[in-house]
């Protein structure tokens, strides 16, 4: 078993707008200073918050699949695929599909927070598609019971959400008391954001805001003495195509 806990203190971190808009990245840019990097297809992971309404504006993806999940409040989104402002609320999600090129815009409420994670597809096939773009809403997202935790399923388990990146599960797991060991499949990473509450997890202390990287287990043990909430995606150990990252490399070495 391998277990990796990354507190927000050494996460990465950013800011929009003069701090109108804060973010801790578990998976950030060089720039961030994080210290985990890309790996799986997992290019980017950030939580972000907003202290007053605040707009990112226009700005331009390519290849990548990014998602965005509103954890509290409210957000717009604004693309150049759309041409409109599309709002999402707390347990709604959007993909953007990057394919040859689109540009978005945010705009987060005051106390809004959201995950945006970027997924490495096969660009070399993705970076040639035409771009694709959906919202959904929270209630589209099908509730099951895993022992003592309800578990919201975002991308696998009869999901709505598709993506072209291979291999990918995103769930958010919701608890109260408990002690249980939980299945999962020893071939995949699973990487786990703790949004709520505290938890003993395979013999690890987990506080809220923790990041936590785990593999070679077939198992989660999880212990907690309260009701918490945690978001978990599952993805290959190594996906079947080069990612962003192998291709850079490759180009470096010429």
């Amino acid at each position: 078993m391998r277990i990796q806990v990354i507190p927000k203190v050494r996460q990465g971190s950013g800011a929009f707008n003069g701090g109108e808009i804060i973010e801790n990245k578990p998976i950030g840019f060089p720039q961030d200073k994080g210290e985990v990097k890309p790996y799986s297809n997992l290019f980017y992971w950030a939580y972000a918050e907003a202290k007053t309404d605040s707009t990112i504006g226009l700005h331009p993806h390519q290849g990548f699949e990014i998602m965005s999940f509103v954890l509290r409040g409210r957000i717009r989104h604004f693309d150049t695929k759309l041409n409109e402002w599309r709002p999402l609320s707390a347990g709604d999600a959007q993909i953007i599909r990057a394919g040859n090129g689109i540009s978005h815009a945010e705009h987060m409420e005051k106390d809004a927070v959201m995950f945006q994670i970027w997924v490495d597809p096969d660009l070399n096939k993705t970076l040639a598609q035409a771009t694709s773009y959906n919202d959904y809403k929270s209630a589209d997202f099908p509730v099951e019971q895993v022992n003592s935790f309800s578990v919201k399923n975002y991308v696998g388990a009869n999901a709505p959400l598709l993506m072209d990146s291979e291999g990918m599960k995103i769930q958010e797991w919701s608890f109260g008391a408990t002690e249980e060991d939980v299945a999962i499949s020893e071939d995949t990473i699973h990487s786990i954001y703790l949004m709520e509450g505290s938890i003993q997890l395979n013999g690890e202390a987990i506080a809220q805001d923790d990041f936590v990287i785990v593999s070679e287990t077939d198992k989660l043990q999880i212990k907690s003495s309260d009701k918490g909430r945690f978001f978990m995606i599952s993805s290959p150990k190594r996906p079947a195509y080069k990612t962003y990252v192998e291709l850079q490399a490759d180009r470096m070495r010429g």
